[in-house]
């Protein structure tokens, strides 16, 4: 844990993975079948994150593609607004877009249509990894959904392996989308060499259930994972909130209970609240709260990217508790 603490709080981070644009029916309760007019915000986990991470004051820089066209244009301006370094996005020609999501800021049933064909995200090579200096970077992040297939798996990789060559951190959130992979058992088996690469690794009950092989086994896979050179492990339960495993002891943290505007975000948030908490020098357990705090205030705003809270905001709502 000692590496963990000496490197964090460099508070600098490059997050790898994918942005996009999402379109929400307004006004919010509006189904996307109903709707006459929507609202965008940026989108995708890497880009959530990397903005979580900046909204609390934290450096950030995403290492991604995005398309050359307006759509890719319009991600690098919103990053760039809210704070998040774009000197590691690549533009790619082509056919390769910008994923597109069609959502409702809706909380039960709420419906989502994703378009990801082509993706630039998957565009990644490892020309794009190899421009990035990890010497003043505390942790490279990344998202397992750039895991799923080439050149952007290998590239995801060879960063990784960059990354801990410099003496940054790994973090690896599981993120696993069933759409981007060509199978479950292809996703259990790249997403544990990932898990077995990274000193950080989070996701849901789900997530480690797949890696493990059966649901019933993620918990105790999740806590195996600090016995063989991990530093943390957090295993996300939903409203039962986590349990988060180091190699000496575990602890659980419950949620915060909001009323919830939408299910989406709250991951995304969860790992950016994590993150700049331990690099402001938070207490682990105090920055597991933050993260848990900062997914209740996702969930319960409108937009992902447009709810992610400042740490003023951060601070005064959980003091609320």
């Amino acid at each position: 844990m000692q590496r963990l603490w000496q490197r964090i709080k460099l508070n600098q981070f490059v997050v790898l993975g994918r942005v996009g644009m999402d379109l929400y029916a307004d006004p919010p309760g509006t189904r996307i079948e109903q709707a006459q007019r929507y609202t965008a915000a940026i989108g995708g986990s890497a880009g959530n994150i990397a903005v979580a991470l900046a909204r609390q004051g934290v450096g950030a820089a995403l290492l991604t593609c995005v398309s050359d066209d307006p759509i890719g244009r319009y991600c690098v301006a919103e990053l760039t607004r809210y704070g998040v370094d774009t000197r590691y996005l690549r533009a790619t020609a082509g056919e390769a877009r910008n994923s597109l999501a069609v959502v409702e800021t809706i909380a039960s049933n709420c419906q989502s249509v994703l378009y990801r064909n082509g993706a630039a995200d998957f565009c990644l090579c490892d020309t794009d990894v190899a421009a990035v200096d990890y010497s003043g970077v505390a942790a490279l992040v990344v998202t397992g959904t750039a895991l799923a297939c080439e050149p952007s798996r290998h590239a995801s990789f060879a960063a990784m392996a960059q990354a801990r060559m410099a003496g940054a951190l790994v973090v690896l959130d599981i993120d696993y989308r069933a759409y981007s992979w060509t199978s479950p058992a292809e996703a259990a088996l790249i997403c544990h060499q990932a898990s077995a690469a990274s000193d950080i690794i989070v996701g849901n009950d789900d997530e480690f259930g797949l890696l493990a092989s059966s649901h019933d086994k993620g918990k105790p896979y999740a806590k195996s994972l600090t016995c063989h050179g991990a530093l943390l492990a957090i295993y996300k339960r939903g409203a039962a909130g986590s349990i988060t495993f180091t190699p000496d002891y575990s602890f659980e943290t419950g949620i915060f209970p909001v009323t919830a505007r939408k299910p989406m975000g709250a991951g995304d948030g969860f790992m950016g609240g994590l993150l700049a908490g331990l690099a402001q020098g938070h207490t682990l357990e105090t920055s597991v709260r933050r993260g848990a705090a900062t997914a209740a205030l996702i969930v319960a705003g409108i937009g992902c990217a447009p709810a992610s809270p400042d740490t003023a905001a951060l601070d005064h709502f959980i003091s609320q508790y």
